[in-house]
């Protein structure tokens, strides 16, 4: 596939003789989703290929009431184009993240709570992954990524479509990579693995960033305008709401940016995770500590029994009933997708009975065997 830029529009070859145009309307990057629903594109036909170097979509009409079909890998491979143009097309205009400071978190749902709740100007950058799950080999290499990838589509039912998925966290990646060297930078956290490890794994690829870097505790600064978290084990940024948010001041002195001692030290943590082959993550007297994947599993089946004897008859269970009891009796902050992946592996494994579809949980239900 050749493509080419007359901005703001990319033009894409598409064999023999196809040409999709895209317009580029704003400096933001897509994922499948935006490039399908968009309506951003047309499409033109050429005599031959040779002719795409000198084409102007301006001086063609565009196909009317004929479609081509671009399957899954196809629209990816669009997307990811159009996502290295747009970097680009920044960079040539040193746009970056110029105004305002820039907050990081974990989850895309706490960067929402942020957008809302902090003043202007600033930027909000939401890593959309859980990083209490899911292997942590090399991440910060491209190597650790598909790793990590790969054990997700085979083990977890998230309902998000893979592309999807991956289109967000390259964008992600590049967000952090255009970060503008003079802006400051704030991670927020809470006492929680998620964010525990996502701290450590952001500092450690803006490390050669020369922004200074300053981290929130997102656990500490609800607690100053609320009642106590009575276990902050299980408290997320994503749980903060506005009359927290209004406490925070990015001119507040108590906030002072890392020292190259801590940002050294918070290094290692992070190559010593990257390291571990766990998949699973808890936050324990203060440290991050890898736990067998079948951790859980014990407490699962409890608590199915427990709904059991509650029954009177046993009987069938929607899935996600289940998961949210097993949720709502934790101590900790778990995933939902990865509870209903260890409910699977003990069906594989013979414990429960099934019935219905496992696409997702709400699509079947389970009852010990």
């Amino acid at each position: 596939m050749k493509t080419k830029v007359n901005y703001p529009y990319i033009y894409f070859l598409m064999e023999p003789n196809v040409v999709f145009v895209y317009r580029i309307e704003t400096e933001k990057y897509v994922t499948i989703s935006d490039w399908s629903e968009g309506g951003n594109w047309e499409t033109f036909e050429i005599d031959h290929s040779a002719d795409f170097e000198a084409f102007n979509h301006k001086e063609r009409q565009p196909i009317e009431g004929r479609s081509y079909f671009v399957n899954q890998d196809g629209m990816s491979e669009l997307v990811e184009e159009i996502n290295k143009h747009i970097q680009l097309i920044r960079h040539a205009k040193g746009l970056g993240h110029q105004d305002g400071a820039v907050h990081i978190v974990t989850s895309e749902s706490a960067a929402g709570s942020l957008r809302v709740g902090l003043e202007q100007p600033k930027t909000v950058i939401g890593f959309p992954d859980s990083f209490s799950i899911g292997p942590l080999w090399k991440l910060d290499e491209q190597l650790g990524q598909s790793y990590r990838k790969e054990w997700l589509f085979e083990n977890i039912n998230d309902e998000h479509d893979d592309f999807e998925y991956d289109h967000k966290i390259t964008n992600t990646l590049r967000e952090m990579e255009d970060i503008a060297a003079h802006v400051p930078i704030f991670i927020w956290y809470g006492h929680n693995a998620d964010e525990q490890t996502g701290l450590r794994f952001f500092l450690y690829l803006l490390r050669d960033k020369p922004n200074e870097i300053f981290l929130v505790n997102s656990t500490e600064l609800y607690e100053r305008s609320n009642a106590p978290v009575e276990d902050q084990a299980i408290f997320h940024t994503s749980q903060m709401d506005s009359t927290s948010l209004r406490m925070f001041s990015e001119h507040n002195q108590e906030y002072q940016p890392l020292s190259d001692t801590d940002l050294v030290q918070f290094y290692r943590e992070w190559e010593k995770l990257s390291r571990t082959k766990e998949v699973l993550r808890l936050w324990i007297d203060d440290e991050i500590k890898g736990m067998p994947e079948h951790h859980y599993d014990p407490f699962i089946l409890k608590t199915i029994e427990q709904l059991h004897h509650e029954q009177g008859t046993k009987d069938f269970i929607n899935t996600g009933s289940v998961i949210g009891e097993i949720f709502s009796r934790m101590d900790t902050h778990i995933n939902f997708f990865f509870l209903e992946y260890r409910i699977r592996h003990l069906v594989y494994s013979g414990a429960l009975e099934l019935k219905g579809i496992p696409k997702s949980m709400r699509h079947y239900s389970i009852k010990l065997r």
